[in-house]
């Protein structure tokens, strides 16, 4: 096993296989191959992590990717949105659905969704979605209330994740700026059928090898398992995996990190910063996350209300905040640190802002940096 694995060790390990040291994907549905499942909830967020991961990439290709249906985004895991491909959406349905739909059993029968309403709604969605159509959730609803189902508010939510959940629906091209619905059946007509155990292992093998260093209750957290199928799921393939003991804590990580292209003489000399969202597999792929984040500056992050927190990485570590504010001319960037930083950090992330302004194909407006 070697020396213990500081903090740095274990970031920077996670950078590299996440593919965001020096991202090396060439497709949308490479990098969301690689991580099995992206979390999705926002949108503009979760492209740009798919973004971060390539080696070029735009706003408008991985939003090209999405509509053309090679990318595909629906509930599954844990329960959120999470964009995940079309060949890999149906084993893990089956894997963390029922777990899903048992935890929401409870708020359904607050909101009177019982066994024969929702079996009413997802055949009226299925009719409705048949031949190709896509529909967005305005459209449905009104759908529901001719099939006289009350679908306001969140109990549409509800209805619509359940449908999703049952394999009836996932997410359609996008309408302008409006999401639609379509169904699996025309997304992601087949995939392969997996035993409980099999899709266990599946998961766990793709989950240390594009997270690691990793523990088994970050493993189980991100995934939406039991802490007991967690654990069968590394049982299976532990044996091809590095293990770390840090702190009486066990980590798991693939034998070899993968394989990088080499870094130009500016990237060796200069510290690398990332701007991401809050909801990127760099934070949300963890229970633990006191390697990237000092305890004290762990609370400044989480989001408020409606708002989405965006972080300042620099060297593997959460060191600010940032936000953004876009319009048809330009994207402004403030950016706000926990402690004053150096010449060579705000050079870092000034490159950092640079590149996410490319990706969006629009002029960057850099606010100050406190």
């Amino acid at each position: 096993m070697g020396k213990p694995m500081t903090d740095r060790e274990i970031s920077r390990r996670r950078l590299t296989n996440q593919g965001l040291s020096r991202p090396r994907f060439a497709k949308p549905a490479d990098a969301v191959g690689w991580l099995c499942a992206v979390q999705a909830q926002d949108f503009a967020g979760a492209k740009w992590a798919v973004g971060a991961r390539m080696r070029a990439a735009t706003d408008a290709a991985i939003e090209r990717a999405f509509n053309a249906g090679s990318i595909l985004r629906t509930h599954l895991l844990r329960p959120t949105w999470h964009f995940v491909l079309p060949a890999d959406i149906r084993w893990m349905l089956a894997l963390t659905a029922p777990r899903l739909k048992a935890g929401l059993a409870s708020r359904h029968r607050q909101l009177g969704l019982d066994a024969g309403t929702l079996k009413r709604s997802n055949a009226a969605l299925e009719r409705a979605l048949r031949d190709g159509a896509q529909l967005t959730r305005d459209e449905l609803r009104e759908v529901l209330g001719r099939a006289g189902i009350a679908a306001e508010g969140v109990r549409m939510a509800h209805i619509m994740g359940r449908a999703e959940l049952d394999g009836i629906v996932c997410s359609g091209p996008r309408r302008g700026k409006q999401f639609t619905y379509a169904l699996l059946d025309a997304q992601a007509p087949s995939g392969p059928q997996l035993t409980h155990d099999e899709a266990l292992a599946r998961l766990a093998s793709r989950y240390f090898a594009s997270r690691g260093p990793a523990t088994l209750h970050d493993f189980a957290n991100w995934a939406g398992l039991t802490l007991a199928d967690a654990r069968t799921g590394l049982r299976a393939v532990k044996g091809a995996l590095r293990r770390d003991v840090v702190d009486d804590r066990t980590y798991w990580s693939s034998a070899a990190l993968p394989a990088e292209r080499a870094a130009t003489p500016a990237e060796r000399a200069s510290a690398r910063a990332l701007l991401l969202s809050i909801y990127d597999e760099y934070v949300s792929g963890y229970k633990d996350r006191s390697a990237i984040v000092a305890p004290g500056d762990s609370g400044k992050l989480w989001p408020r209300g409606n708002a989405v927190t965006c972080i300042i990485v620099l060297d593997g570590r959460i060191v600010g905040t940032w936000r953004r504010r876009l319009d048809a001319k330009a994207v402004s960037v403030e950016l706000r640190f926990f402690a004053p930083p150096a010449g060579a950090a705000k050079r870092a992330v000034a490159a950092a802002a640079r590149r996410y302004a490319a990706f969006l194909r629009l002029p960057l407006e850099l606010g100050p940096m406190s």
